[in-house]
């Protein structure tokens, strides 16, 4: 009876293989997870794209169309204000050119 049996279970396996060469599958005797099935699935990213249209940003649009000479004021009352905290002096500090010049730098040298 058992020599039957594995007679059978190696037609089995036998016959799987042939049937996953025909229909072009994966070949999977033990069962092991592969996600063979999400990547075979169709990809949603292009229908996504699709589905929402592109947003175009002031600054986009203002230089596609020059000739209508747009003005950004948000970006111009932005440009104010830093000017104007520059002049009391709480603008941002100014960009260390080298190690010498870092506040980190400084910070431990002088522990």
């Amino acid at each position: 009876m058992s020599a039957l049996l594995t007679c059978a279970r190696s037609r089995l396996l036998e016959l799987t293989r042939l049937r996953c060469d025909i229909f072009s599958t994966l070949y999977n005797p033990l069962g092991l997870r592969t996600g063979a099935k999400y990547l075979r699935a169709r990809l949603r990213g292009p229908s996504m794209v699709q589905y929402y249209p592109k947003q175009l940003s002031f600054k986009e649009l203002s230089r596609a169309m020059p000739e209508l000479k747009l003005v950004n004021f948000e970006e111009e009352q932005r440009l104010f204000d830093v000017a104007e905290r520059k002049k009391r002096g709480k603008g941002a500090p100014k960009k260390a050119k080298s190690p010498e010049e870092s506040r980190r730098l400084a910070k431990k040298k002088r522990k």
